[in-house]
């Protein structure tokens, strides 16, 4: 049999990448070769490992699961991949499916790791799965109640998942915060409230924390009521951050906490696994209105030259995706 041959997108070196072929190994038994259709691209994170910026002591709990090669570089990272199953299983041939995969455009993977898309789910929005998933552990994690009043500072994706999903629950009145006004459309689309920081509400029940700057951090610990959750997402690589926990912080008897999709939630860990907290992501991206977190789009073939740019777009990018037929 011919061997297949696959491109895939590699972090060469710390702020440049390069398209590389490849050779699929031969499939084995409870084995899928996948066609790729879409992959996204999670900015924040692969900011980081495109700049060469992953802390040495990360380097192996950052690892994705399909990961080829060691941090810095050269690297092959990703986790965002929906395709169809060319090869395999009868139960899974061609069948859309999602994958924590980098962006290449064909994979050979065993069958337990990837997940059939529900049945009316656009294979171009399934790519959300990853952030959804990570949405949702930070949901479980901030443990939102009927009625709070909730504030999301940093309308990326992830915060944006966030303040949707918070809003789904009877009552609650939430807010999400962002220094780009344009965002306020994006918040309209997902049946949130907009406001910039200069115009965020005070005293809240619980206030998440997804901007990934410190600044962000230190307008949460102001917005957070007494005995309220401050819920921190974001992460910061290298970089040192200082925030004020003097002032009001002890009088307030606030909470700081942290949370990292790596995990599950510990009230879960019991009856959860992995597999069937990414299955309710995919479930959770039924509704049409998270079409609008994607503000871009451009071919696979592409991403050497488009990766530099969407790290130094920085607020103007949500979620761009890569299409790769």
């Amino acid at each position: 049999m011919t061997p297949t041959l696959a491109k895939a997108f590699w972090v060469q070196s710390p702020g440049r990448g390069v398209l590389k072929e490849e050779t699929l190994p031969v499939l084995g038994d409870d084995e899928v070769q996948v066609a790729t259709d879409y992959s996204a691209v999670s900015r924040g994170t692969e900011s980081l490992v495109f700049e060469g910026r992953v802390p040495e002591s990360e380097h192996q709990r950052m690892r994705a699961p399909f990961q080829s090669g060691d941090f810095p570089a050269p690297v092959k990272y990703g986790y965002a991949s929906v395709g169809r199953v060319e090869r395999g299983p009868a139960s899974l041939r061609d069948r859309h499916v999602f994958c924590l995969y980098p962006h290449q455009d064909r994979y050979v993977v065993p069958a337990n790791a990837v997940l059939p898309l529900p049945d009316g789910l656009p294979p171009e929005r399934a790519v959300l799965a990853a952030n959804m998933e990570t949405a949702l552990n930070a949901t479980w994690d901030a443990a939102p109640a009927v009625g709070d009043r909730i504030v999301v500072i940093g309308a990326g994706v992830v915060g944006a998942l966030v303040a949707y999903l918070c809003a789904r629950i009877p009552g609650t009145r939430v807010s999400l915060i962002d220094v780009v006004p344009q965002r306020a459309s994006l918040a309209e689309a997902l049946g949130v409230a907009f406001a910039t920081p200069d115009q965020a509400p005070a005293d809240n029940d619980l206030v998440v924390h997804a901007s990934g700057n410190p600044e962000g951090l230190t307008q949460a610990l102001r917005l957070a009521g007494t005995e309220a959750t401050v819920l921190e997402m974001s992460w910061y690589g290298h970089q040192s951050v200082s925030v004020p926990l003097g002032e009001a912080f002890h009088s307030r008897r606030l909470t700081l906490r942290s949370s990292q999709v790596g995990g599950i939630a510990p009230g879960r860990q019991p009856r959860w696994d992995h597999g069937r907290r990414l299955a309710l992501a995919l479930d959770l991206l039924a509704d049409p209105r998270l079409d609008a977190l994607f503000n871009g789009e451009s071919d696979f073939l592409d991403l050497p030259e488009t990766m530099p740019r969407l790290v130094a777009a920085s607020g103007d990018v949500l979620c761009h995706r890569l299409r790769y037929r």
